[in-house]
């Protein structure tokens, strides 16, 4: 997961954070989660705190562990950093097994434990998320997933409210699988692509994208 993130996080000229789970284990699987993505390039990762095996966080049936167990996960991520700015997210699913007023409890119980961000995972309703954003003095993260227990507010909604970054993790994968299935009947169906030519992205496209030069192969005599 480290090594993977890492290709993303050398590709891009902007910080990138990661899902680490529940760090992988204990305090000390944590540190070394920290260590591993830090050392990948990453920009900072957000730990829950579920029990492992976790579930998705938009789905019944995920239990917790002790609020003074993730507050040791926290610590250890803080204490074994390198850099002060590689950001330690918390992300707490106790809304959707203790309550609202516990899900901020625990939130203020993280901030005491040095994370520098707070993640609160699948608020039910846009009060839910202005009043949690009014209770928490750290940078907030919300999670617009699709098809899940959040409303699907806007980032200037959020904004508005406070938070300061909003994560879109399954939509792209969502659109193209999508697509994907539709070009896949069509191509069962007719035996040829071609109807689907506009539909994709051309050859000079990618290699402009991808900032490649084509010649470079073409001089060292390579073929596609």
């Amino acid at each position: 997961m480290a090594q993977l993130a890492g290709y993303i996080a050398k590709a891009v000229k902007i910080p990138a954070i990661v899902d680490a789970d529940t760090g992988f284990g204990g305090s000390e699987n944590v540190a070394r989660t920290i260590r591993e993505l830090e050392a990948a390039g990453l920009a900072g990762c957000h730990i829950e705190d579920q029990e492992f095996p976790k579930r998705c966080g938009h789905l019944s049936g995920k239990s917790l562990i002790d609020v003074g167990e993730m507050m040791e996960k926290i610590k250890a991520a803080v204490a074994v950093r390198r850099d002060p700015d590689f950001m330690i997210i918390a992300r707490t699913d106790a809304r959707a097994v203790e309550d609202f007023n516990r899900t901020v409890e625990r939130a203020q119980r993280y901030m005491e434990a040095g994370a520098d961000a707070i993640f609160p995972e699948a608020l039910q309703s846009a009060e839910e998320f202005r009043n949690f954003a009014s209770e928490i003095d750290l940078p907030l993260l919300a999670n617009m997933t699709e098809f899940g227990k959040s409303p699907l507010l806007s980032f200037t909604d959020l904004a508005g409210f406070g938070y300061r970054m909003v994560i879109f993790p399954q939509s792209t994968f969502r659109v193209s699988m999508k697509a994907n299935e539709k070009f896949l009947r069509a191509l069962k169906e007719s035996g040829t692509q071609k109807e689907w030519i506009n539909e994709m992205q051309t050859r000079e496209e990618l290699y402009k994208l991808l900032d490649y030069d084509p010649t470079a192969e073409e001089w060292l005599g390579s073929s596609d």
